[in-house]
């Protein structure tokens, strides 16, 4: 699998010019690899791209997985960022979640990646069936006593086919209810606004100046590669998507074969992904930004349609920026689809 990633960056070289500033290790279980595995696909890139002099690379692990062997040895590789799956503190939600840590596991990583990490972030999961307010509260302490400078959460999604969806339809579990959930993300909004943690996307949370240059590149419209099984691609008109079968995907790249499936991006798309990934951000849609990529038709429309969701007060217009206020931030999803363009 290494050398089939790093034989398609070779063959997809072409594709990015511009310079690399975020590297990511994600999906799967990246932190299995070796330090010689991480520096061996990191000096095929640096081989094959142009790569600034202080790039941000992030490596995805769960709390199982970092053992104090693990944590000294991605340490010695040129990893510098950690993004740590902890989810929870507390063993009901990890068992309800499936998940293979357990809670002494979750706080124990923090610790150890904390001595030769000071890039880290952690995921924790809100909307969970049978969590109180008051656990998803001290979920949220025990996060920010912890001291890391950022911080992900998300709603729990009951993915199809799964023990959750199937124990929820037979009414063991009782379903994730919306006030819950608004109700959970109002207290973080309250607990990390506090002690000054900033809500620079709907979901991210960071000590300012932490922010994460990966996901600010999905924001920002900026193309970016994805190799290896299931990855995506995108150059702002175009996804490119590989195939996930981890045999056929090996298979046609020892062949000299990119096994991609394309989509081209209408100008319609272009406008409601901006839209979409805008909105969530503190920094909000550009009016102006929008009259200049996509034409005064799409200005138009975003100037018509916003105006029931400003007299809500779900939006706030701030000069040339419309943004979601407090009350709008756990709607923004939904505010973004009013303002889609759809033909």
């Amino acid at each position: 699998m290494v050398a089939a990633i790093c034989k398609e960056l070779s063959l997809r070289k072409q594709e990015l010019t511009q310079t690399i500033e975020t590297i990511y290790f994600g999906g799967g279980t990246p932190s299995l690899l070796t330090p010689q595995e991480i520096d061996l696909i990191l000096d095929t890139v640096y081989t094959h791209f142009t790569v600034s002099g202080t790039p941000e690379i992030t490596l995805e692990a769960n709390p199982d997985d970092l053992t104090e062997a693990t944590v000294t040895s991605l340490a010695s590789s040129q990893i510098n960022r950690l993004s740590i799956g902890i989810q929870s503190f507390f063993e009901e939600d990890l068992k309800l979640m499936n998940r293979a840590h357990n809670e002494t596991e979750a706080l124990h990583c923090i610790v150890k990646a904390k001595q030769y990490f000071k890039n880290i972030s952690i995921d924790l999961m809100y909307g969970i069936p049978n969590m109180s307010s008051e656990r998803w509260q001290e979920n949220i302490e025990k996060a920010l006593s912890l001291g890391v400078p950022h911080i992900s959460c998300y709603v729990l999604t009951i993915e199809p086919k799964t023990a959750l969806e199937r124990f929820i339809k037979k009414g063991i579990i009782r379903p994730i209810e919306d006030a819950i959930a608004q109700e959970h993300h109002s207290i973080l909004l309250e607990k990390t606004e506090a002690v000054g943690y900033h809500n620079y996307e709907f979901s991210n949370f960071c000590i300012p100046g932490w922010e994460s240059q990966s996901n600010s590149s999905y924001w920002k419209r900026k193309p970016y590669l994805g190799v290896g099984p299931s990855a995506h691609s995108y150059d702002v008109v175009s996804r490119r998507w590989n195939v996930s079968n981890n045999a056929l995907y090996i298979k046609s790249i020892e062949a000299g074969e990119l096994p991609l499936t394309s989509e081209v991006l209408s100008q319609e798309d272009q406008y409601n992904e901006y839209i979409m990934t805008r909105l969530r951000t503190a920094a909000g849609i550009s009016i102006n930004e929008i009259g200049a990529l996509f034409g005064p038709q799409f200005q138009s429309y975003l100037k018509q349609n916003m105006q029931q969701h400003l007299e809500r007060e779900l939006l706030v217009e701030e000069e040339d920026f419309i943004k979601a206020t407090k009350k709008g931030k756990f709607l923004s999803d939904g505010i973004a689809a009013d303002l889609f363009m759809i033909t």
